[in-house]
């Protein structure tokens, strides 16, 4: 069957599903836009209720594309769906609209400006560098995953709240909530394998001289966002030791790279490239690009606009250098002309000083 068949299929064979089972909802197909993916979603919502989930009907398509039986597929969504309801937390819908309820669970992520561009026609954002900042309300957040809202200009505008204003308190809750995590690189392996592991490769002492660093926040989801915090860069530029490189690991992580002039922004950039093209899902992609910051001047910006800066400022002392150079050239060339001038006799000179005549 082609993709339309098997939607209404689809849908029909989880209404009598999850009927028989005892769940009565309503499922309604729609077109979901989210931060990096567009996607049309199947929405099931409990009778009674305004608060549904949405599933990516697309996935369940390829799915079956791909060989699963249909039956099969039907059977695990509906396992899935039921398992979801009998734990979907419960929010208060007025609340939802009440800022002042609301404004302490105001978080702050980083998305591509350029993939998300339509969808940030309709969001409240702040420009950075070739990201932007967005809003989201986090509901909860545990190990088994998170519950979110984006913030939309409708929504703010219900609540009575400017960009602005939103942005302010984002600003100051959100590294309240979602604090700044930073790691060096070998600790997290040494989390990862456990100490064990660690001990059988070498990796049970931490180096004094840490290069690299990873940056997120406590549950490591869309944790990239930390970079948008106030103070984050010159906390972590305490942390790394001075200026530093961030290269874009997903929307969940960045890692920070010191930079003592060892480390190439264009390898880097590379490297950025390759993991996001292999490892990292489409979803949580943020960019291919790499930024620098610079503590003494704190500034934040992609590595080539930090390169360039440097070239320019070389070439202005080069510039000084050079203008110096050539008054005291100048000075130089006028000593040495006098001094090369014919010396007049004495006699002469002593003569005209009494208005004589020299005999």
């Amino acid at each position: 069957m082609n993709y339309e068949e098997f939607k209404n299929e689809f849908v029909d064979a989880l209404q009598e599903r999850l009927y028989e089972s005892g769940n009565e909802v309503s499922i309604n197909v729609s077109t979901v836009e989210k931060m990096n993916e567009t996607y049309e979603a199947i929405t099931i919502t409990p009778a009674g209720s305004n608060i549904g989930m949405n599933l990516n009907l697309e996935v369940f398509a390829e799915a079956y594309e791909n060989g699963v039986p249909f039956d099969e597929i039907v059977e695990q969504v509906t396992h899935k769906v039921e398992d979801h309801l009998s734990n979907m937390p419960t929010f208060d819908v007025q609340a939802l609209t009440d800022y002042e309820q609301m404004k302490d669970k105001l978080s702050m992520e980083v998305v591509a400006s350029d993939r998300n561009a339509e969808l940030l026609t309709k969001v409240p954002h702040q420009e950075m560098e070739d990201m932007a900042v967005v809003y989201r309300f986090v509901m909860e957040s545990d190990e088994a995953g998170r519950a979110s809202i984006l913030i939309t200009n409708e929504l703010i505008d219900r609540m009575g709240v400017t960009p602005e204003q939103l942005h302010v308190d984002a600003l100051e809750n959100a590294p309240e909530i979602r604090p700044a995590v930073i790691k060096g690189m070998n600790e997290v392996m040494i989390e990862m394998m456990g100490p064990d592991a660690a001990a059988m490769f070498g990796m049970d002492e931490l180096p004094q001289d840490e290069k690299m660093f990873v940056a997120t926040v406590p549950d490591k989801v869309a944790g990239a966002g930390v970079i948008a915090y106030q103070n984050f860069m010159d906390e972590a530029a305490e942390r790394v030791g001075g200026d530093f490189f961030i290269l874009p690991s997903s929307t969940h992580e960045v890692l920070l790279v010191k930079d003592d002039g060892e480390a190439n922004f264009r390898d880097l950039k590379a490297m950025v490239e390759e993991v996001n093209a292999t490892q990292v899902r489409p979803e949580e992609k943020l960019t291919d690009n790499v930024y620098h910051y610079d503590s003494k001047e704190h500034i934040f910006e992609l590595a080539e606009k930090f390169e360039a800066r440097q070239q320019a400022k070389e070439a202005d002392i080069s510039s000084e250098k050079e203008e110096k150079g050539s008054v005291l050239g100048d000075l130089k060339a006028k000593k040495d002309e006098v001094a090369q001038q014919p010396k007049k006799d004495a006699a002469e000179k002593t003569a005209k000083s009494k208005g004589g005549e020299a005999l």
